[in-house]
């Protein structure tokens, strides 16, 4: 018997509860609010790409996505991918 067909959307929400789920949790409060609040905000508009950003973005210590979502330190070159650059934004304004 063959599934019947799902969009994208349906197909993949195990995988944006979890994205949700390790946003929330980052295991420091102030994460929990920066990264968490982002996701939140977006998740329903995120595409595959954004999701497969999110995902790696998220392997970064948290130090340092704190550090960069707040100012306290400056993003390097090497380490502003769009995502980060969309969140720091997001996070800022």
């Amino acid at each position: 018997m063959t599934e019947p067909d799902q969009s994208d959307a349906t197909r993949n929400e195990p995988r944006r509860r979890r994205l949700l789920f390790r946003a929330t949790h980052r295991g420091t409060y102030e994460n929990d609010l920066l990264i968490g609040g982002f996701v939140r905000d977006n998740l329903d508009t995120l595409n595959e790409a954004d999701i497969d950003a999110l995902e790696a973005l998220m392997e970064r210590p948290d130090p340092d996505l704190a550090d960069w979502l707040t100012g306290r330190r400056p993003i390097s070159p090497e380490d502003a991918t769009p995502m980060l650059l969309r969140m720091r934004a997001s996070v800022t304004r």
